[in-house]
């Protein structure tokens, strides 16, 4: 079977999340449920079996190995393709968001990822997974409940078959229980979709050992005071964006939640050139979501996005 969770559970055994080797079935079994599944397995199953003979996960997921088949007719069956870029035996899949370029920006100010276990919240198809799996994390567990990415996952895991890199068709509110289980808990464009931020915020917490380390990053409004944007409508297109913070308040939410060691380590205008559309991403993007006579504002005449990464420590 093309989506197969078995060979997960013997590495959740003797770890605080052995109960979920009982709870998770049901659950994936019920997030992988999807009109075109029946198509997005049909696709899987004409991925060709390629031993990699050369894989990179540290400065960018590349696998390569030689191949007669076209790739890009079966891949395009996931489109859209939201986050990476891939580079698969010679294809470039050139994703909508350039998400090597956060991971660059996050990257160094991170706790060492060696031997650690992750949870990737709203992981998409798992980009930073696998760049979590090139730093040498012991396990990484993404999470996002949208069905197209869990499947994409599975394409890309097809060729790279680490098995320490999983991605679960699941909300945050959809996991089982699992008190202080993981070292590093990313949250990456999540909260400003999150109608309850600290809510949010403590239940980030609460899986996170103490001394683990949190990463959060989410649109701000720029400022050095604390203040609050509730976008009246849309933002940029978007119909489920709610609060957007100050640096300088996140940073006070943070706190608020029993946090430690909490600073803003980057913050970031989104250029064009990082989320644009693509031949694998062919819908609207940034440039059409921004104003076209001044990009310093959306379309809808509110600041341009800016995004700021956090870390802190419980």
């Amino acid at each position: 079977m093309q989506t197969d969770y078995t060979p997960l559970y013997p590495q959740l055994k003797n770890t605080p999340l052995a109960p979920w080797c009982e709870q998770l079935p049901p659950l994936i079994k019920a997030g992988l449920e999807h009109g075109d599944r029946s198509r997005w397995l049909e696709a899987l199953a004409q991925l060709p079996n390629l031993p990699a003979q050369h894989l990179e996960l540290k400065k960018e997921v590349r696998v390569e190995a030689p191949i007669s088949i076209d790739l890009e007719p079966i891949l395009q069956a996931f489109h859209p393709w939201r986050k990476g870029p891939y580079f698969l035996h010679g294809l470039h899949l050139d994703t909508e968001w350039r998400s090597d370029w956060k991971w660059d920006r996050i990257l160094p100010h991170l706790q060492p990822l060696a031997g650690r276990r992750i949870l990737d919240v709203g992981c998409g198809n798992g980009y930073h997974a696998w760049r979590m799996a090139g730093e040498g994390a012991d396990l990484i567990l993404g999470i996002d409940p949208t069905p197209l990415f869990v499947h994409q996952f599975f394409a890309i895991r097809h060729f790279i078959q680490d098995p320490r890199v999983w991605v679960l068709p699941l909300a945050l509110e959809q996991l089982p229980p699992a008190p202080e289980a993981f070292d590093t808990v990313f949250s990456l464009g999540v909260l400003y979709h999150r109608r309850s931020p600290i809510d949010h915020i403590l239940q980030l917490k609460s899986l996170l050992r103490p001394g683990g380390e949190l990463v959060l990053e989410t649109l701000v409004v720029e400022g050095e005071d604390e203040r609050v944007f509730l976008p009246p409508g849309r933002y940029a297109k978007m119909r489920n964006v709610w609060f957007i913070p100050s640096p300088k308040t996140l940073e006070n939410w943070v706190r608020r939640c029993g946090f430690k060691q909490v600073r803003v380590v980057d913050i970031s205008t989104t250029r064009t050139e990082e989320q644009r559309s693509t031949p694998w991403m062919r819908f609207e993007s940034l440039p059409e979501f921004l104003d076209p006579t001044d990009s310093s504002k959306t379309i809808e005449g509110h600041p341009a996005p800016r995004r700021a990464t956090l870390l802190a420590t419980r």
